[in-house]
């Protein structure tokens, strides 16, 4: 079985204000998307951007056999969303963007406006698997890429770029505890017995502070020594795949000619124990293709395919 994240880059309809200018340009894109779909064959695939859940119909309808679609009615400001395809039917069990009740609003603008949610909401979903239930989470924590009040995507001055990378930071942070929260949730105390994965674009690195806020309990990494010895943090553990990719494909993005690896998947202890391959972009073709962008998303409206890779593990039996 193979699980994917994709962030899909602005999938909306032709004519509005993010997506493709027209119908061929929308064609296009979603001709490249199904291709690489088609040919990385996931079980489940978690993905990201859905700006018009008729879109992700669209694309669905482009592929092989007859898939299951669930988006989130949590769409941000620019009506993205994330969502799923399924070869199996599913079930959702979660579509949240609440922070716990514990953690207060966060600064979001030199203004004083707070963020007392996330941004885009989680979805998690139930599929039978082959060795029972599968519960599975996709998210989008807020980007890195700034932008500034008026519309701008450069700032004033410095100060400017770093408080605002602040307020970025405060919320993908909050995020990513409310998405630990739900993660906690789907576990329910039994990472041993319950096979469950986190997916998504979390836009930022696997050692960032934000990221490591989903794994739990620290150690047992792969990789290290005790990853073989099992304790009691396994229960409650979350396992990022990162390690597993193989170094000259352990990239999903390229923000201004630098590689960088902000799609994850993370596995429960049941699940990650089973894994037999992990990777980027499509599997035997090595490392992904991808554009380098900038710090004006608008500057790719109607380019076909996406800017980011697909992230996927294999899992056995």
């Amino acid at each position: 079985m193979l699980l994917g994240t994709w962030n899909l880059e602005n999938l909306y309809r032709p004519g509005g204000p993010y997506g493709p200018p027209d119908e061929a340009g929308y064609e296009a894109k979603l001709a490249a998307l199904a291709a690489v779909i088609t040919e990385l064959d996931p079980a489940l695939l978690g993905v990201q951007e859905v700006g018009d859940p008729e879109a992700l119909k669209d694309l669905a309808g482009m592929l092989d056999d007859d898939w299951h679609v669930a988006v989130s009615e949590h769409p941000d400001i620019r009506g993205i969303r994330v969502g799923f395809l399924s070869r199996t039917p599913l079930t959702v069990v979660a579509d949240t963007r609440a922070f716990p009740a514990e953690l207060r609003p966060v600064q979001a603008d030199d203004a004083g406006l707070t963020a007392g949610q996330a941004g885009r909401g989680v979805l998690a979903v139930e599929i039978e698997g082959g060795d029972g239930p599968l519960r599975v989470a996709v998210c989008h924590l807020k980007s890195k890429l700034l932008s500034y009040p008026d519309g701008r995507f450069q700032p004033r001055d410095e100060g400017e770029r770093a408080r605002y990378g602040a307020y970025a930071l405060y919320r993908r942070a909050a995020e990513a505890t409310a998405l630990r929260a739900l993660a906690d949730e789907l576990l329910a105390g039994d990472g041993q017995g319950r096979d469950v994965a986190i997916l998504g674009d979390l836009n930022d690195e696997v050692q960032a502070a934000t990221t490591q806020i989903l794994l739990g309990p620290p150690g047992s990494e792969i990789g290290t020594p005790g990853y073989d010895r099992p304790d009691r943090g396994d229960a409650t553990r979350l396992w990022d795949v990162a390690p597993l990719i193989p170094p000259g494909q352990r990239w999903s993005r390229v923000n201004s000619g630098r590689r960088e690896l902000i799609d994850h998947v993370l596995l429960s202890h049941r699940l990650v124990h089973r894994v037999t391959a992990a990777g980027t972009g499509l599997p035997g073709e090595g490392p992904p293709g991808l554009p380098s962008v900038g710090p004006d998303p608008a500057e790719r409206r109607g380019e076909p395919g996406s800017d980011h890779a697909p992230v996927w593990v294999r899992v056995g039996g």
